[in-house]
């Protein structure tokens, strides 16, 4: 799925000078879209990109442009492991004599120098301001996938110590393509930009390896659900998914695997009680509900006042789960009133400080006219 949000490149959205005014060129590009985006891309143009981003750092262009289905199938061909990797034998021997990485002339130093180009056009509070009003939303949303990505390649391909260390570093060698959105954002990549190339590249492509005789990349991911807070998140399938079949679950944010996903179909309050995974507990919780869990676990509340009814849910190894039970007082088209359940802090003691909570409040400032 596609969040179709324009993003200014280098703009200002705080009604000061405007981006020419402050010397930062000026350009709309659909950012958010592309940290999101899903399927192949335009391979054509994200090759032109890299090629653009070598010819840009002074370098030559890659001899080879090698394309893989996942960052982790990358990784397999940059080990030599080519039993899971579909890419024809021409590639995977350019691949093996690729040379040394060119990412700090490519990237890093391209990088480093823009953003102190911008540093000194706008100031430190402009700089600042700018970040906040452009990146630093998407920083949040494109982090989420890169950290999964990092630590899912892992934990599938590090059989011993050894080889974590190994994949560590192939996975510092990657320029994060799409996944560079944030920083991409709010620097000039414009047409004769240093970073023209890198934006190109971005626009088209996934994570992608850059070395003197070979530039490595991997298409864009053909699975991506979030929440509405932008964390991976999906109940019947992985959240994140590749065309070679590397996939991440997640509920709400947490990775979890697609076993114990399949397994929240047949809850019952019993799993639930005997999970010695808190995590896991919590999850499990989210999707049975917390109301059927109260009532199917023969729970008790522990106090009532006008403000509603408090119940606490004492958990193994975990802090108590405590829930406010209120009714709202507006009626619903059919007469009745509907029951509405609030997740309050365990500190809470009565029903009234927890709806109090809800709105920031304390206990004593809380005097609502009618309950809604």
């Amino acid at each position: 799925m596609t969040d179709v949000v324009k993003v200014e490149n280098v703009g200002d959205t705080t009604g000061g000078p405007g981006p020419e005014d402050r010397g930062v060129p000026s350009g709309v590009v659909d950012w958010r879209a592309v940290a999101s985006a899903t399927g192949p891309g335009d391979r054509a143009a994200a090759e032109a990109g890299v090629r653009l981003a070598y010819r840009r750092a002074g370098l030559p262009e890659p001899e080879r442009l090698v394309w893989t289905r996942s960052p982790r199938e990358a990784v397999r061909l940059l080990r030599g492991d080519l039993s899971s990797a579909q890419v024809p034998a021409a590639d995977a021997a350019a691949v093996a004599a690729r040379g040394a990485s060119v990412r700090e002339a490519l990237r890093s130093r391209p990088w480093a120098a823009e953003r102190a180009a911008l540093h000194q056009r706008l100031g430190t509070r402009g700089w600042s301001a700018h970040w906040q009003a452009v990146g630093a939303e998407m920083w949040e949303s494109t982090r989420i996938p890169v950290d999964r990505v990092w630590s899912g390649v892992i934990e599938e391909l590090a059989e011993h110590r050894k080889d974590e260390t190994r994949i560590r570093l192939l996975l510092l060698e990657a320029v994060l393509g799409q996944h560079d959105a944030a920083w991409l954002s709010v620097l000039d990549t414009g047409p004769g930009s240093r970073m023209e190339g890198l934006a190109t590249a971005a626009g088209e492509a996934g994570w992608w390896w850059p070395y003197e005789r070979v530039a490595v990349l991997s298409e864009r991911p053909t699975e991506l659900h979030r929440d509405e807070v932008g964390r991976l998140d999906r109940e019947d399938g992985p959240a994140l998914a590749y065309a070679d079949g590397f996939a991440l679950h997640a509920w709400r944010g947490m990775p979890v695997s697609g076993d114990f996903l399949a397994s929240l179909r047949h809850l019952t309050a019993d799993h639930i009680r005997t999970e010695e995974n808190a995590e896991l507990r919590r999850v499990m919780l989210e999707h049975y509900g917390y109301d059927r869990y109260l009532h199917e676990s023969g729970a008790v509340p522990v106090g009532r006042d006008e403000a509603g009814v408090l119940w606490r849910i004492p958990l193994p190894d975990d802090e108590d789960v405590v829930m406010v039970e209120v009714v709202n007082s507006t009626p619903e088209p059919d007469g009745s009133h509907r029951t509405y359940w609030l997740r309050v802090p365990p500190t809470t003691r009565t029903a009234r400080e927890g709806v109090a909570w809800t709105f920031g409040l304390g206990v004593e400032a809380y005097e609502p006219l009618r309950q809604t």
